[in-house]
């Protein structure tokens, strides 16, 4: 047993973006030695194998579709580790993006368990790699964006759109499918080029993988094509559009795509 992970502590651990080969080593090493794992509904099977000896517990954690509140989960996480049980908590992507990573630190703090993370791939590095493109580009984009579309139930989505419009960079944005009109339409409104680049990815690194490229005032267009209710991440910048960034027969041509308000 590696001396990482004694009993009583406590793993946050990225499961990346879905491919298994894609989990880091020290990831898989984690869930082998582990003797309880909370996972994230977006977490395979191929991956939750890797855990035999574990007592597999399901969290939910999917957008929109929580089978648990993040209080339950950090009491789930604090019991186990308490017991002395050797926990990995398993998030989709990497637990720092996006992963609520913060409060199960914190309640593993105020508890004196011992915690650590353990990164992983997160959606935006696959869904370029799946389309062959780029984050940065030099002399176009600096600065690489992170950003979420999903606001509380209740509330709007709020973002500095004018800062955002302004940026010489690439944006990444997370749960973005529902928000694509939206989001389009704020960032042309703060005076982003309606032709700057986006791809749309869905269900990176699986075998049900979508990307599809296009321009910003096509947006949503776009969305629609894809036509799958699951894990969507948008790219928006001239990286993505580079010479090359994506193969053949996941392009949708410019000229193919409605550029009529009603198509916005």
């Amino acid at each position: 047993m590696a001396d990482d992970f004694p009993p009583g502590t406590v793993w946050l651990v990225g499961a990346g973006p879905g491919d298994p080969e894609l989990l880091s080593r020290k990831a898989e090493r984690l869930l082998a030695a582990a003797e309880i794992v909370f996972y994230d509904a977006l977490v395979g099977e191929e991956i939750l194998a890797l855990a035999p000896k574990a007592q597999l517990v399901s969290v939910g954690k999917r957008s929109g579709r929580h089978s648990k509140d993040q209080s339950t989960i950090d009491g789930l996480i604090v019991a186990a580790a308490s017991l002395g049980r050797r926990v990995v908590r398993l998030k989709g992507g990497d637990p720092s993006v996006f992963g609520r990573v913060a409060e199960e630190l914190t309640a593993c703090a105020e508890h004196g368990i011992p915690v650590r993370i353990c990164p992983g791939i997160t959606a935006a590095s696959a869904a370029a790699a799946s389309g062959l493109a780029s984050l940065t580009l030099r002399g176009a984009a600096r600065q690489l964006t992170f950003l979420t579309a999903h606001a509380k139930a209740g509330e709007a989505l709020v973002h500095d759109w004018d800062a955002l419009a302004r940026a010489k960079g690439t944006l990444a944005i997370y749960m973005g499918r529902a928000a694509a009109p939206s989001i389009a339409r704020e960032l042309i409104a703060a005076g982003r080029d309606p032709a700057t680049p986006v791809m749309v990815a869905v269900n990176v690194s699986l075998p049900t993988e979508r990307v599809l490229r296009g321009r910003l005032d096509a947006l949503s267009f776009l969305v629609r094509t894809i036509g799958q209710d699951d894990p969507t991440v948008l790219l928006i910048g001239e990286a993505v559009g580079a010479r090359g960034s994506v193969t053949e027969d996941r392009m949708i041509a410019l000229a193919a795509i409605p550029s009529s308000p009603a198509h916005r």
